[in-house]
């Protein structure tokens, strides 16, 4: 086995994918499975990476079903020996007590790994998610919001946000202690290891509002791993940049992303997200001339005739759970409606009338590629900022191949379905400053 760096559990398939772009732009090899591969494949894997995670549904998961989801993940992991593993969790902290509890998670991950105090960091800058004096912010529509008031956030249909103190946010998750560390206790990466070191606290929240904060913290977290056991850190991203660079010394690559892509032709989008942006990207796609459907109570036989019709005619097309989403019934009713908007797209693949792909939704995209019978990804394309397009690997033929955008609700700009629809250079990540 080679010297693996790092190892980690991404709780929705878009935040594992955000993984791979950090990683690939610190000019790391990588690979993410989606689901948690056999022992040998995933000891091969990490011979070869410089990284490999596990994209998983923690997210949108009851909290009595973590354990069953997390726990063997996170054990497989270990048995890696990594120097860092990072259970990759949302830049906005996504959890409550009922679904997707980072509390429950902070507890399988002290049985697994022991009680040593886990840095928690869910700022990254690049993305509008900056956390001072231990509360978080959250930018959208070019404004910065308290996660608490912030449109998208406060408003979840599973996880709305009641708090933007993240250590209490996360108190109410578990009965283990959490604190955190501010941007006024920061001096250098040393003094920061030593204050870290000298936490008891099951969880510490740390402060970061630019990306030199986030590097000053992954320095002073390698610093305080050991040779002999995995350390395990949560968190954004950002920290997962910030990780690469501080356990390659701070050297950065350029990074060519020189993958063909696929003929262009019509795409198809399903969406499971409520957030405004996407709202505000599927009224561009309908302005552009995209042909724009949404779920009924009905058989979905009709609806996906519909859609074969249209991309059979060269019409890029938009499928929505309309007013299908709005009960808040939690991770069951994510899964359902997933379920149907999988059916819409392996009906669309199977024709060959398209072969590039969006799904709207973090939680919607984990389910939607499990369901599907994704394999695992890899980064076709990197056309803006944090979006990026992926190519799946699966054994089912139809599938293999696919490009995918899988886009967390509040990504992207407001014209990122033509963005994707028109995409056809090869394009490569900008140069690493």
């Amino acid at each position: 086995m080679g010297d693996l760096r790092l190892a980690f559990y991404g709780d929705d398939f878009t935040g594992s994918v955000d993984v791979l772009l950090q990683l690939r732009r610190a000019g790391w090899t990588s690979r993410l499975f989606l689901g948690l591969p056999v022992p040998a494949e995933l000891q091969a894997a990490a011979a070869e990476v410089d990284a490999v995670g596990v994209a998983g549904v923690a997210r949108s998961l009851p909290t009595g079903r973590i354990e069953q989801e997390v726990r063997p993940v996170l054990e497989a992991l270990r048995a890696l020996r990594p120097q860092i593993v990072q259970y990759k969790a949302c830049s906005t902290a996504d959890s409550s007590p009922e679904v997707g509890s980072l509390g429950r998670v902070l507890e399988i991950a002290r049985d697994v790994f022991g009680p040593a105090t886990v840095p928690a960091l869910f700022a990254q800058p690049d993305f509008g998610r900056y956390t001072a004096f231990g509360h978080h912010f959250a930018a959208e529509a070019g404004q910065v919001y308290r996660l608490d008031r912030q449109p998208t956030m406060s408003q979840h249909p599973v996880t709305p946000m009641r708090e933007s103190d993240l250590a209490r946010h996360l108190s109410l998750q578990t009965r283990l202690p959490v604190g955190s560390m501010h941007l006024t206790e920061y001096t250098d990466a040393p003094d920061v290891a030593r204050a870290l070191g000298l936490r008891t606290e099951a969880a510490t929240v740390l402060d970061a509002m630019t990306d030199g904060h986030i590097e000053l913290v992954a320095e002073a977290v390698v610093a305080n791993s050991r040779s002999n056991a995995p350390h395990f850190v949560m968190g954004s991203g950002g920290f997962s940049r910030g990780l690469a660079s501080a356990l390659s010394h701070g050297t950065t690559a350029h990074v060519d992303m020189a993958d063909g892509l696929n003929a262009d032709g019509p795409v198809l989008a399903v969406s499971g997200s409520q957030s405004p942006q996407t709202s505000r990207q599927i009224d561009d796609a309908r302005s552009q001339g995209w042909t724009v459907l949404a779920l009924s109570a009905d058989d979905d036989g009709p609806l996906q005739d519909r859609v074969v019709q249209e991309l059979s005619a060269g019409r890029s097309v938009v499928v929505t759970t309309g007013d299908a989403a709005e009960p808040r019934d939690g991770g069951s009713l994510v899964e359902a409606l997933s379920a149907r908007l999988s059916g819409v797209i392996e009906a669309a693949l199977r024709e060959g009338g398209n072969h590039r792909v969006i799904v709207c939704g973090g939680d919607t995209s984990s389910h939607v590629l499990r369901q599907l019978g994704a394999r695992s990804l890899s980064i076709a394309a990197n056309p803006a900022g944090n979006v990026v397009l992926c190519r799946v690997a699966s054994p089912n033929s139809w599938l293999d191949g696919t490009e995918m955008l899988l886009k967390g609700g509040q990504v992207g700009p407001v014209d990122l379905f033509e963005l994707i629809r028109n995409l056809q250079a090869r394009p490569r990540v900008a140069p690493v400053s």
